[in-house]
């Protein structure tokens, strides 16, 4: 969808993941494509250089969220809402699969 936009797939399925959860390791975008970690961490690399993304680093592993102070954020997650909400309830099951908070006491289990 946005490949044309970001430059590659990967640069897409990188922020798709980033907007869905909020926040997120390398290692999970790349399991859940089932791609290699080095690409997703060369794209990571490449949205924090151009201050589209932070990081930091949770124990061993360095979390990915969006920079909120930079301009470009609002268009940018304004096209990734577009492009997340035209994805298919089924798909977005397919890829957003993996429950990556932990539950909150006051939520029920269904």
């Amino acid at each position: 969808m946005l490949e044309g936009v970001f430059g590659n797939k990967t640069a897409e399925k990188v922020l798709l993941h980033i907007f869905h959860y909020g926040e997120i390791h390398a290692a999970a975008i790349a399991t859940d494509y089932n791609i290699a970690e080095s690409q997703v961490r060369k794209q990571l690399e490449r949205f924090e250089k151009a201050n589209i993304l932070v990081s930091k680093a949770i124990g061993k592993a360095r979390v990915y969220f969006f920079n909120k102070k930079s301009p470009f954020i609002k268009p940018i997650t304004n096209l990734l809402r577009i492009a997340y909400d035209s994805i298919s309830i089924e798909e977005k099951e397919n890829i957003f699969k993996v429950r990556r908070r932990p539950r909150g006491r006051e939520k029920v289990i269904i």
